[in-house]
């Protein structure tokens, strides 16, 4: 009998959410998250940033071989998915480092000293930022 009286309002919710289902892909379509994350390659949480309007940078940036870039940071989170060649991060201030290559994705560090080396070949790479208006993509 109970099962009876819970049939109605299981079908009424069943139909109801399915509203709240990701919509479907198209046949051929495929998708693939590349990178979800709230920390950095090296764990560091990300926390709350400017409550100001969104401003979203897109960068394809081409390292050339055997390069150290200076030491940096980034005041908002980014995140790289590297085309080509490999890339190394160092941490200045804990040391950690990362090796990357062709196909990797990475959370940057937000507000950490780190830099990239190449190796052998040139690296190039996409990057993207989540920041606002008046906020530099590096420091």
């Amino acid at each position: 009998m109970k099962t009876c009286l819970f049939t109605p309002l299981i079908a009424t919710l069943t139909i109801a959410l399915q509203g709240c289902s990701p919509a479907s892909t198209p046949a051929g379509v495929e998708r693939k998250i590349l990178l979800q994350t709230s920390t950095s390659w090296d764990n560091t949480p990300y926390i709350r940033y400017p409550d100001s309007a969104p401003e979203l940078s897109l960068l394809k940036l081409k390292i050339p071989a055997n390069t150290a870039l200076d030491w940096h940071t980034h005041p908002i989170p980014n995140a790289a998915y590297i085309l080509a060649g490999e890339l190394t991060i160092e941490s200045k201030d804990n040391g950690q480092i990362q090796h990357f290559k062709q196909g990797d994705a990475l959370a940057e560090m937000v507000n950490i000293t780190h830099r990239g080396i190449t190796g052998d070949k040139p690296v190039e790479l996409i990057v993207f930022y989540a920041g606002s208006q008046g906020i530099p993509l590096s420091e």
